[in-house]
């Protein structure tokens, strides 16, 4: 993956680019690792609130030899102006610009998170409509002016460290992941969560040949260009993915189950409205009569989680819980990213 500048979207790269990362983040684990990065650093911009990815990244560094900056930014105490030609007569202190030529000369690459939905306390972030979001104003400003590569720790379309790390567990565990059924669900959560982990966890599937199935109640339909994404990178995996608006249909007989919850994408900037439909929808849960109707399914999370709320205790304690195995692919997956892009 000589060519790879920015890891945005795992859909930016062929598909055995792809194989090829997660094969390095297994070998990885496995044993073989080498202090790869010995005098390179990364940066890290979290305009979000974060535990496992700025943990992950911090300790990826640390053990591939190198130093990870994190910048702190999040609380506003340093604000960036993102508009081009602006006159910066108000709050930004700096523009992104700047910043990002002068972190390119500092440090070797720039990860970000930078999710409008993502909030710390509030029930749901006031928040442009989906067709102004989607342009991924602050990580794309970064990826335009930085002469290093730019890694994508959560936008608001994409969560590609996710989407790569859930596929490390599937073939860790699986091995031949081609041909398994897949389904991922809408699950009720009280907040409306950004779509850019599900995007990226049905992209990773569909890279792994999987028989891809995608539940979610009328009207929190995904983005038409990014399923017609995911069509499309279903047919070069032989893998194939279809939606459905009833999670009973969608779990019978799937061998892997991932939970998920996200904000319906005509309600962006009308939450209240939203919020009044997805109240009607708490019977969106997994459970353990749900889990029944699979093929003695494995159960994913992205954490975290609302316990009780979007799955309950039985399934993610239970046997078949892969959440902790997934959240610490997360931390080999990102070593295979810095690894190829940094060496």
């Amino acid at each position: 993956m000589k060519t790879l500048k920015h890891f945005y979207n795992t859909a930016d790269f062929r598909r055995e680019e792809i194989l090829a990362l997660i094969d390095l983040a297994l070998r990885m684990k496995n044993g073989q690792l080498t202090k790869d990065l010995n005098g390179k650093s990364l940066a890290m911009l979290f305009f979000n609130p974060s535990l496992r990815t700025r943990v992950s990244f911090m300790v990826a560094m640390q053990k591939l030899g190198g130093l990870a900056i994190d910048l702190p930014i999040k609380d506003g105490a340093y604000s960036f102006e993102f508009t081009g030609n602006a006159v910066m007569n108000q709050g930004a202190i700096e523009h992104v610009k700047d910043a990002a030529q002068v972190l390119s000369g500092y440090c070797d690459a720039v990860a970000i998170r930078s999710s409008e939905l993502i909030t710390s306390a509030k029930e749901s972030a006031e928040v442009l409509s989906w067709d102004e979001l989607k342009n991924d104003l602050v990580i794309r400003a970064f990826m335009k002016y930085a002469s290093f590569p730019v890694i994508n720790m959560e936008s608001n379309v994409y969560h590609p460290c996710q989407g790569l790390g859930d596929a490390v567990t599937m073939v860790e565990k699986l091995g031949d992941t081609k041909g398994k059924k897949y389904v991922l669900t809408w699950s009720y959560h009280p907040k409306a969560l950004p779509m850019a982990t599900p995007n990226s966890q049905i992209l990773a599937a569909c890279d792994l040949g999987m028989e891809v199935v995608v539940a979610h109640p009328l009207g929190w339909e995904l983005d038409p260009q990014i399923i017609y994404s995911m069509t499309q990178r279903a047919k070069q995996s032989g893998g194939s993915i279809k939606f459905t608006s009833s999670m009973e249909e969608a779990l019978k007989d799937s061998q892997v189950v991932c939970a998920k919850s996200w904000g319906a994408l005509k309600y962006y900037g009308n939450w209240e409205e939203e919020k009044e439909i997805r109240g009607g929808l708490i019977n969106w849960i997994v459970d353990q009569k749900k889990m029944d109707m699979t093929d003695n399914a494995y159960f994913m999370h992205c954490l975290p989680v609302r316990r009780n709320v979007e799955v309950t205790d039985d399934v993610i304690d239970g046997d078949n819980s892969w959440v902790y195995d997934q959240a610490e692919n997360r931390l080999w997956a990102q070593m295979a990213v810095l690894s190829t892009l940094l060496c």
